[in-house]
């Protein structure tokens, strides 16, 4: 795919990821017909493959509607973050803003984001939920993810992480030459700059339909942050094997010192067996994490396509 050079007359490019939107979409278009921007800007609509009438409710509003929008459509469903991808390497604007389909990330507040970002110069500006309205286990999935990308990629705890967030056009573009099957936007981002803040923002709650996370897509995210951007995982499994190997050591130095001390004996049985099923269990954990490495590596290789575009409606002229 090729990554469009950047329209300096578009000030602001609307990243909005579809998938079984169909309910919300009426009430998506009327409030961001709503918003007051000054200077051009743009809504890129990205449909993930969705089952229901999404699209093509979503082209006949856009058909009669002044938004400067563009639709496209994918194949199948590959994921937010390679939707949104898409909508980057699409995007024209100075700044391009990720809100989500269902109205949890208020529009307006996006716009707050954009501002804080243009005001003081920074390439990323994530939004800070504080109280989120989502449900319990996604609060708590969503939490340990986050917690993780912080520790693995290094992010500053100065600042939260979300999917609500505004990136430099220049920056967007960067991440979006990332080709791999495999893409998590955040580690992206980690990488290619630290000019990075986040703002308290409202979240709403959900009134229309029901969110397509679920506990597959967030484990799927997780594994994405654990393997993809990072090689501490890996680096701990040594340190790991280390001290156990050095743990074994020192068992067998006691068992020796007993046996001398004491005379071959048949008592110990029970810890033997659970040094045995301790160590058997972290050799499984770390054989699969290897091969989870392996496997990601081999899909990569073998070009397993990240997305693809069955078409696009463009009303951006």
């Amino acid at each position: 795919m090729t990554t469009n050079t950047q329209d300096q007359s578009v000030c602001l490019s609307l990243i909005i990821p579809i998938f079984r939107s169909e309910a919300s979409i009426p009430l998506l278009i009327k409030r961001l017909e709503k918003l007051r921007i000054f200077g051009e800007w743009e809504v890129i609509f990205v449909d993930d493959g969705s089952p229901d009438q999404s699209h093509s409710l979503l082209k006949d509003l856009l058909n009669v509607s002044s938004l400067r929008s563009l639709l496209v459509r994918h194949t199948r469903n590959f994921g937010e973050h390679q939707a949104v991808l898409t909508g980057y390497r699409l995007s024209k604007g100075e700044f391009v803003l990720n809100l989500d389909d269902d109205l949890q990330n208020p529009p307006e507040e996006g716009l707050r984001l954009w501002q804080f970002a243009l005001e003081n110069d920074l390439d990323v500006v994530y939004g800070d939920y504080g109280e989120s309205q989502h449900s319990a286990w996604r609060n708590i999935g969503s939490y340990f993810a986050h917690l993780t990308a912080k520790i693995l990629l290094e992010f500053p705890d100065r600042f939260s992480l979300s999917s609500f967030r505004c990136v430099k056009g220049s920056i967007a573009h960067q991440v979006a030459k990332y080709l791999g099957p495999y893409p998590y936007i955040d580690g992206l981002l980690s990488q290619l700059t630290q000019s990075i803040e986040s703002i308290p923002v409202k979240h709403d709650k959900r009134h229309i339909g029901r969110s397509g996370y679920n506990l597959r897509r967030l484990i799927r995210l997780w594994l994405n942050i654990f393997t993809s951007f990072s090689l501490m995982p890996l680096r701990l499994s040594s340190i790991l094997g280390i001290l156990m190997s050095i743990a074994g050591i020192m068992g067998v130095c006691v068992v020796i010192v007993e046996t001398l001390i004491m005379g071959i004996t048949v008592s110990g049985w029970a810890s033997i067996f659970s040094a045995i099923l301790l160590f058997g269990g972290i050799q499984c954990l770390l054989i699969g994490l290897v091969g989870e490495y392996l496997g990601r590596i081999f899909l990569t290789v073998s070009g397993k396509p990240q997305s693809f575009i069955r078409s696009i409606y463009d009303k951006r002229s």
